[in-house]
């Protein structure tokens, strides 16, 4: 077992190669909800810093003329969309239909023209349409952004790479409940699945396209 001094040069060996941006993206804004904002719900993260780079990115998207998805999770009122998922993470029940958990953040709101995707676990592609609406509409790479780290960020990137999508993972507009796991995840997406990257360099590729 390796040891922390020397995992960027272990995993050197074999991980960490750089894909580099596709042709034709698509911005995902992964779950930017009320849950993980508000102080009284379980769900809250503190990941007000998230939102803020998410937005500027956003707005980099939008001049750029990029397809943007947003993705909430929404459940039937006696969670049974939700399946094994909704009983192992109890406060999931926040994010039944009407509830007011589940409204976007902050000053987040899609546009007429911006697509929203409701789901039921982590990932942004399972049991969605969200792999086939990409495909139909020539993207060829995601940018990802969203909450949790840990959770369904990493979960749509592993999905995506898996649907034949480029990931990209924007690492200051993902957040998660400690920094801890949000840089682990951060660390093995990039080693694994992605190009993790800053905000200032996606708004400069988005400025250029």
């Amino acid at each position: 077992m390796t040891t922390n001094t020397d995992i960027d040069q272990n995993y050197a060996a074999a991980y960490g190669n750089k894909v580099g941006y596709g042709k034709k993206p698509a911005l995902i804004l992964i779950d930017f909800v009320e849950a993980y904002y508000d102080k009284s719900c379980p769900l809250y993260a503190d990941v007000e810093d998230a939102l803020a780079s998410a937005i500027r990115v956003l707005e980099a998207a939008r001049k750029a003329g990029v397809l943007v998805v947003y993705t909430n999770v929404v459940y039937h009122k006696s969670g049974v969309n939700g399946g094994r998922f909704f009983e192992k993470i109890l406060p999931l029940e926040h994010l039944v239909e009407g509830s007011p958990m589940g409204a976007w953040a902050g000053e987040l709101s899609p546009r007429e023209d911006e697509l929203v995707i409701s789901k039921q676990y982590p990932s942004a592609f399972f049991g969605t349409s969200l792999a086939s609406t990409l495909t139909a509409a020539g993207v060829d790479s995601v940018i990802l952004t969203g909450l949790t780290t840990s959770g369904c960020v990493r979960a749509s990137c592993v999905d995506a790479i898996s649907s034949g999508f480029i990931p990209t993972v924007v690492a200051e507009a993902c957040g998660d409940r400690h920094e801890d796991p949000h840089n682990a995840n951060l660390f093995d997406m990039n080693a694994k699945y992605a190009d993790v990257v800053s905000e200032n360099d996606i708004i400069k590729y988005l400025e250029s396209l």
